[in-house]
C-alpha cells in the first residue's frame, strides 16, 4: 500500500474525478445510459433546497446501486460504541481521563470505538459525540457507514488508511480526516492505532467566518485535501455495519460497496494537516478568546452559538506584555471536551496525558492549575515559543453527558487541580 496518494485541494469546492477514463458524464448529471453500464446515484448532505453556498451533494457513478442490500439486523459487536449515556442526575463536576488502559484488544476500527461523551438525540439533527478508538487490526471484509452524522477522525497514534466510496486517504497523527454522513468506508492500520472521533450530528463542519481578521488566517480552504476517485471491483461477501438513530445494524452484500468509479460535487471526504493552521494572536496585551483557534464550526440555529467547534492549540509564539499568557480562569455557556495528541498542555502541569480527555461542562469554573498559575504569574515575559504540543477541543452549546464506561474511569481527584490557591491580600 502506498503512502503517496493524489488529492484535490479546497474545502467545499466542487470537484470531479474519475478512476476510469470516460466514466464521468460530461454536461449531464444523470444520462439515460451512463458509460460502462454504471449506475447514477446522488448523495445529498443537505436539503435539496438549501442555499447554494450551503448545499452539499455529489453525483456518483458506481457499479451497483446502494439500494441493493438486504434487511439490516442488530449488530452485536462494538459493545462500547454508542451505548447511550448515563441517565442519572449528573453532578456539575469537572472530569478528566487518563488514556484508558482497558480499551478492547484485537479489534478493528469499528469494534474498537468507545463512546465517552454525547449530547442530544441524533434524530434531532443536532449535537455531537466524542469517541475514542483503538484499532490493532485492519477491517477485513467489512465497511462502516454512519447515518447519524459526519465523523471527524483525529489520530493520536498510528496512521489510518481510510478507503471510502469516493477515494482513499492516509490520516496520520497531526492530521484530521472527515468522512461525511452516509459515506461508507473501511480502515486499515499498520499496528496499534489510537485516537479520537468527533461525531457531528448537526450542520456539516465548515470554515468559520473571519470577521475583523479579514481575508487570511486560521485554516485555509486550499489546505484541505479531497482524494481522487478510487474503487474496488470485488465480488465477495462484505459486511456493512451502519449506525442509525444511535444504534448499530448490520447486513451482508455479495460485493464491495466501495465501487464508485467516478464522481463530481462538493460532498466528499477530506484530510487536513493541522500544522498548516495559521494561529492568530495579540502583539500588545491580553490575548484573544479561544475561538481564535477554531479550525471548523458547525453552526446552530442561534447566530454565534456553535452546535460544535473543532478548536486546536498548536505551536505558536506568545509575545503579549503584562499578560497572563495561559488560558485565564473562566466560566462560559459552552461545554468543552479536550484531547491531547502530543506534548503538554500549557494550562496543566500534569495529569493530562496524550490520548486522554477532559470535560468542562457549561458554567463550570476552570483554568490553570496551581503550578501553572504560579509559573505564568511570575514569568519573565519575553517572546516565547509554545512548542512540541498539540491539543484540541470539541466545544458545543449542548451539555455533554458521559457514558457509564467514561464515568467509571474518570480521575477521582481532578478537582484537586484547583486546590491550594492563596487568598488575595487586600490593603
Amino acid at each position: 500500500m502506498s503512502d503517496e496518494r493524489s488529492y484535490m485541494s479546497g474545502l467545499g469546492g466542487h470537484f470531479e474525478s474519475e478512476a476510469v477514463g470516460g466514466a464521468l458524464p460530461k454536461g449531464r448529471n444523470s444520462p439515460q445510459k451512463p458509460a460502462f453500464g454504471l449506475y447514477t446515484e446522488q448523495v445529498s448532505g443537505s436539503a435539496f433546497t438549501a442555499p447554494r453556498h450551503e448545499n452539499r451533494r455529489s453525483w456518483l457513478y458506481r457499479m451497483r446501486p446502494t439500494a441493493d442490500h438486504r434487511t439490516f439486523v442488530r449488530y452485536e459487536g462494538a459493545k462500547l460504541f454508542a451505548p447511550g449515556t448515563v441517565d442519572d442526575p449528573l453532578p456539575p463536576n469537572r472530569l478528566r481521563w487518563d488514556p484508558p488502559a482497558d480499551l478492547p484488544e484485537g479489534t478493528d476500527f469499528v469494534d474498537g470505538l468507545v463512546t465517552m461523551l454525547a449530547n442530544r438525540d441524533p434524530a434531532d439533527l443536532e449535537g455531537v459525540a466524542v469517541h475514542l478508538y483503538r484499532a490493532t487490526k485492519s477491517m477485513d471484509g467489512r465497511v462502516f457507514v454512519d447515518a447519524d452524522g459526519e465523523m471527524l477522525v483525529i489520530p493520536q497514534q498510528g496512521t489510518l488508511h481510510i478507503f471510502t466510496e469516493l477515494g482513499a486517504m492516509d490520516v496520520a497523527p497531526g492530521w484530521a480526516g472527515l468522512i461525511p454522513r452516509g459515506i461508507k468506508f473501511r480502515v486499515e492500520v499498520d499496528g496499534d492505532s489510537r485516537g479520537y472521533v468527533a461525531e457531528n450530528h448537526g450542520l456539516p463542519f465548515r470554515l468559520p467566518d473571519l470577521g475583523p481578521i479579514g481575508a487570511n488566517g486560521l485554516a485555509s480552504a486550499r489546505d484541505f485535501e479531497t482524494p481522487l476517485a478510487w474503487f474496488e471491483d470485488r465480488d465477495e461477501e462484505t459486511e456493512v455495519v451502519q449506525k442509525s438513530l444511535g444504534s448499530l445494524w448490520t447486513t451482508t452484500l455479495d460485493h464491495s460497496p466501495l465501487d464508485v468509479v467516478a464522481w463530481h460535487g462538493n460532498y466528499a471526504p477530506w484530510r487536513y494537516d493541522l500544522s498548516r493552521f495559521n494561529a492568530i494572536g495579540t502583539v500588545s496585551f491580553d490575548h484573544p478568546d479561544p475561538s481564535i483557534f477554531t479550525v471548523l464550526t458547525s453552526p446552530s440555529d442561534v447566530p454565534g452559538r456553535a452546535n460544535a467547534d473543532f478548536v486546536i492549540f498548536p505551536p505558536r509564539w506568545m509575545v503579549a506584555e503584562d499578560t497572563f499568557r495561559p488560558p485565564w480562569f473562566h466560566r462560559n455557556v459552552m461545554s468543552e471536551a479536550m484531547g491531547l495528541i502530543h506534548g503538554e498542555y500549557d494550562a496543566k502541569a500534569d495529569g493530562f496525558a496524550p490520548g486522554g480527555l477532559s470535560l468542562h461542562n457549561l458554567m463550570s469554573g476552570h483554568g490553570p492549575d496551581l503550578d501553572s498559575w504560579k509559573k505564568a504569574s511570575n514569568a519573565d515575559l519575553q517572546p516565547a515559543k509554545v512548542d512540541g504540543t498539540l491539543a484540541f477541543m470539541v466545544e458545543t452549546c449542548w451539555p455533554y453527558r458521559p457514558t457509564r464506561f467514561a464515568l467509571d474511569r474518570s480521575q477521582p481527584d481532578y478537582d484537586e487541580a484547583w486546590a491550594g490557591f492563596p487568598k488575595a491580600e487586600l490593603p
